[in-house]
């Protein structure tokens, strides 16, 4: 079934853009990351622009999120505090993103610059998540899991607030300067921010791992809102046909995510995530040094 995208201006089978929507949804189910990350790259290997999948990509993670929240909210697992602080952080950091995102495409880098980040950030999260994994199925990581708390730095910072869902007492700054990360690289690289977010709040904020995935879906929901606004205005480089086959997939995913992930060991999740990840990575980096089959590109400007 082949389906016309305007906006990539060329032609894909809508049913295979269906099925990565669903996969998407099942992994922002699973382990509270909107999917982006995979989805990007995924759409990149496709065929698709690069610019147009990392727009597109952060439109679509909304849709993912939206149900991923609803789950994990009736169950009690969003600190909706935290997260309000963190999507103030993500809407300012979307606003340097789009700047950044402008400025590299105006170069002609944006390509690289997003394919770098892909590589160095999925490859460095992908170890750490690894270690963790194989340490907590050995039995040797159990002890420092439960030992856990937030960096020192973050202990420094003034002005605390009480965050009584996550089980903490910080100051807001800490959150907030996390969002803005997360709201730069949802710009460029059109995450939904989860795959850094998640490892941050539990090793950086050291929040409580049964609120993590349900508030980082919340803040996902909120950024990626704003990136696809920022997108529409500055690159206009969202297709809206490609982002409503991912939809279709990914909503139903997210629901089914969500209920593996309340009965599945959390070790092997996520040992399989990381493995996901860092082959995501090698194929990024890969692609870094492989000849393109088409050197030149045209495109209207």
């Amino acid at each position: 079934m082949d389906v016309y995208l305007p906006i990539a201006n060329l032609s894909v089978n809508g049913l295979w853009i269906v099925a990565l929507g669903g996969l998407t949804g099942i992994l922002s189910g699973l382990f509270g990351v909107g999917g982006g990350f995979l989805t990007t790259p995924l759409l990149i290997f496709y065929g698709i622009p690069p610019t147009v999948a990392a727009a597109s990509a952060s439109t679509q993670v909304t849709g993912a999120s939206v149900t991923g929240v609803l789950a994990h909210g009736k169950r009690g697992g969003v600190d909706y505090r935290m997260g309000l602080v963190m999507v103030a952080g993500g809407v300012i950091g979307s606003g340097f993103g789009a700047l950044l995102f402008r400025f590299f495409r105006s170069i002609g880098q944006i390509d690289v610059v997003i394919s770098a980040l892909y590589v160095i950030l999925l490859g460095s999260i992908g170890l750490l998540m690894a270690r963790e994994a194989v340490q907590a199925l050995r039995g040797t990581g159990s002890k420092q899991a439960a030992r856990r708390r937030h960096h020192p730095l973050v202990a420094s910072l003034p002005m605390r607030w009480r965050f009584y869902r996550s089980g903490l007492y910080i100051s807001p700054l800490a959150p907030l300067v996390v969002g803005i990360a997360v709201g730069i690289l949802t710009m460029l690289m059109g995450v939904g921010g989860g795959f850094i977010l998640v490892p941050a709040m539990l090793y950086i904020l050291g929040m409580s791992a049964n609120v993590v995935v349900g508030t980082s879906l919340y803040n996902i929901l909120f950024v990626t809102m704003a990136s696809t606004i920022m997108h529409s205005l500055t690159t206009k480089a969202v297709d809206i046909v490609l982002v409503f086959l991912l939809l279709v997939g990914s909503v139903t995913g997210a629901q089914l995510g969500s209920q593996i992930a309340v009965k599945a060991k959390p070790e092997i999740l996520r040992l399989i995530l990381a493995t996901i990840v860092l082959l995501v990575a090698f194929r990024m980096f890969l692609g870094l040094f492989y000849q393109p089959d088409e050197i030149y590109t045209v495109y209207p400007l």
